[in-house]
């Protein structure tokens, strides 16, 4: 019986190999052979762009130096990866979800990718994205729609849509996205996944193509807290090629993020309930009743509701912050003058058409974005709203000593795919909380809080402050372990 790649832990791949069960190659296969009969075929997910031509040499060639030494060349040996199609990488193609970048190769090797690779991860392949991370929904010029695995009618969520579906759909090991205001967190709750968002700099942005440039992250997606524990002791660190990253320098995780893990852990914390971050309509109650559930559980395990705590002014702070029109239309624009690239520019792209035309995000910033920030009074005041913000967020967990702050990630279930095409969701609109950890500069994680009665994934966003991801995995594995809300989606189980 050939061995089961179905909710598999790096764990238990090592395991594996050092067992004799199984080969990176062997994995390489499964996985492949997953894609083709569950992406390619079958339930049809579009959810991988490019499938790495090399990723099974690579995978022999770390079997050879295991034969031979004994020893995994690093912590990630042999595993199998999918990575966001805006990370860069120079053996295959990276298209940043859009049409004007078909065949793109990048001239230099993103740090995340670099960083996997020297910890001995295989790249499997580059997953599907809205146009340059600009959509809470998984629709993309040059790759069309990504389906939900848990129900092909419904949204993946965005903008890491490629890697929730194939991470959800065992297409791969573990995965990573990146988030700017959400893009991690979203996908992991509407597809049933850990996704951990960290403080940014904790994770160079090296290589990847930026939104807002001080909100944005890599990170892990996974199917369990520990994985994605192992995935930062990879990726967190300082890199000289992003000035933000020597912020790594502030992360406290004792050596490791898996040090964090205990099943106990939520044993005499103090978590607040953001009751101004649960919806109040009929759509909203599904998810409403799914994250009381989980709340009722979080009380069980030892933890201390203070319920509800409330943070002042959120929302007069998070329009203040908001700065997506405001911002990405410079950034981008940076990033691509950096380059040798197909197009020049965010107004070569719009006046060429090369966009999906329900990014309504990308069309505001591409019509109404300045091309300077320099003389913006209102960019600089957004820019400082976001420090305010973190410190009133602040005064909240000092007020009423909390460790952690709790909401659902979305207030709505994962919208189908009908509801998105007639308009009534959009990414300028949505009714998403997890741009409060984004606009804030905080750390967050979600983690499965269950499904609702017509079987949708439901997301729990546990808010940390900067740099606390250490505690953030420690709560979220306690309420993992203690839920098992995780299970392969149906449309993907042989």
């Amino acid at each position: 019986m050939a061995y089961s790649v179905e909710e598999v832990t790096l764990t238990e791949i090592h395991r594996a190999f050092e067992s004799g069960e199984l080969t990176s190659e062997e994995l390489v296969d499964r996985y492949l052979d997953r894609i083709e009969r569950f992406d390619r075929d079958g339930p049809e997910l579009n959810a991988i762009r490019t499938v790495n031509e090399t990723a099974r040499q690579r995978a022999e060639e770390l079997d050879a130096e295991f034969a031979s030494t004994g020893e995994f060349v690093g912590p990630l040996h042999g595993i199998p990866v999918v990575v966001k199609d805006h990370v860069e990488t120079t053996d295959m193609p990276t298209t940043y979800g859009s049409e004007a970048f078909d065949g793109y190769y990048p001239d230099s090797e993103s740090t995340v990718t670099q960083r996997l690779r020297d910890a001995g991860a295989v790249i499997l392949a580059k997953t599907n994205m809205p146009d340059w991370a600009t959509s809470w929904f998984g629709f993309s010029s040059i790759a069309g729609r990504t389906k939900n695995p848990y129900d092909l009618d419904h949204d993946p969520g965005g903008s890491s849509s490629g890697t929730g579906a194939a991470v959800a759909a065992n297409l791969g090991a573990v995965g990573i996205g990146t988030d700017c205001g959400g893009s991690i967190r979203v996908p992991a709750s509407f597809d049933n996944l850990v996704g951990v968002r960290v403080t940014p700099g904790l994770i160079s942005r090296s290589g990847v193509s930026p939104l807002v440039s001080q909100q944005d992250t890599a990170g892990p997606m996974t199917r369990t807290v520990r994985d994605s524990a192992k995935m930062l002791d990879v990726l967190v660190g300082y890199d000289g090629k992003d000035g933000l990253s020597g912020k790594s320098a502030l992360s406290d995780h004792g050596g490791s993020y898996t040090n964090a893990l205990n099943e106990d852990g939520l044993r005499g914390a103090r978590i607040g309930v953001l009751r101004d971050g649960f919806g109040d309509n009929e759509t909203a109650t599904r998810v409403n009743d799914v994250i009381e559930g989980a709340l009722t559980t979080i009380s069980n395990l030892g933890a201390t509701l203070v319920d509800p705590i409330e943070i002042p002014n959120l929302d007069e702070y998070l329009n203040e912050t908001m700065l997506y029109v405001l911002q990405s239309k410079h950034d981008l624009n940076e990033f691509l003058s950096e380059r040798e690239t197909p197009v020049s520019s965010v107004d070569e792209m719009y006046e060429n058409g090369q966009y999906h035309a329900l990014l309504d995000l990308f069309i505001a910033f591409a019509e109404e974005g300045p091309d300077t920030l320099d003389d913006s009074i209102e960019y600089w005041k957004s820019r400082n709203a976001q420090h305010e913000f973190q410190q009133q967020i602040l005064n909240v967990f000092a007020e009423n000593d909390l460790d952690a702050i709790v909401y659902p990630d979305v207030q709505v279930p994962p919208p189908s795919e009908s509801e998105i095409r007639d308009g009534k969701y959009e990414t300028m609109t949505f009714a998403t909380n997890t741009i409060i950890a984004s606009q804030s500069l905080c750390s967050a994680i979600s983690v499965p809080a269950g499904f609702t009665d017509d079987d949708l994934p439901v997301g729990i966003e546990l808010l940390g402050k900067p740099y606390d991801e250490a505690s953030l995995i420690q709560y979220g594995y306690a309420l993992e372990q203690a839920t098992d809300h995780r299970r392969p989606p149906e449309t993907t189980t042989t």
